[in-house]
């Protein structure tokens, strides 16, 4: 099956509906999706922000939270609420994804995360809270978590924003086809799963 690369950063708001929806509709397009985890701090850090850019201009980041509360209700998502503070620190989360196999364990642990962080208001930067994730999904979290922390894992989380920055990557959700075709943004989803599907 043609593979659609879906990257996400666990404190971008507009990843949490696509996370949310896009193994489904992966399906209804014959795609499979391969979950790219990473970090938009550094890209941001590149064009001198040192924040997401819904702090740094407060109009557009009202608009953001009133719109995701539209599209949660439309997709029947839990209510969308603003964890505090925001934007989470999403580190440890991002390093535990790495050590998932880029299948069902990373997508189960990701929506997991979102609906910590956007639904239940959870700090996704405590153990506690990413051990409870991973044990309620029957993953060995005591192994998980000991292995993200070691320096392998640090390095393929630095590779991994090195390789986002390659692909031109500017924001989350992003989605890279098979062509390196990008799209950008959950109301992007759709068409680029429609062209990877013709690819």
């Amino acid at each position: 099956m043609p593979v659609l690369q879906f990257w996400y950063e666990f404190a971008s708001t507009y990843s949490y509906p696509a996370a949310m929806r896009i193994n489904e509709k992966a399906i209804s397009y014959g795609v499979e999706v391969s979950w790219q985890p990473f970090l938009l701090g550094p890209i941001f850090k590149g064009f001198g922000w040192n924040t997401s850019p819904f702090n740094l201009q407060p109009e557009k980041g009202r608009y953001m939270w009133r719109d995701l509360e539209r599209i949660c209700a439309k997709l029947d998502l839990p209510p969308m609420r603003k964890p505090n503070p925001f934007p989470q620190n999403s580190l440890k989360a991002a390093r535990i994804a790495l050590c998932l196999p880029d299948a069902e364990p990373r997508a189960m642990f990701s929506q997991g995360i979102f609906d910590a962080q956007f639904a239940w208001l959870l700090p996704i930067d405590d153990d506690r809270v990413l051990t409870d994730i991973l044990m309620r999904q029957d993953f060995p979290a005591e192994d998980i978590m000991a292995k993200s922390a070691e320096a392998k894992t640090k390095q393929a989380l630095k590779s991994q924003v090195d390789r986002a920055q390659q692909l031109g990557l500017f924001g989350a959700p992003s989605f890279v086809t098979s062509d390196s075709e990008m799209f950008w943004g959950n109301d992007r989803l759709e068409d680029a799963l429609e062209w990877q599907a013709r690819l």
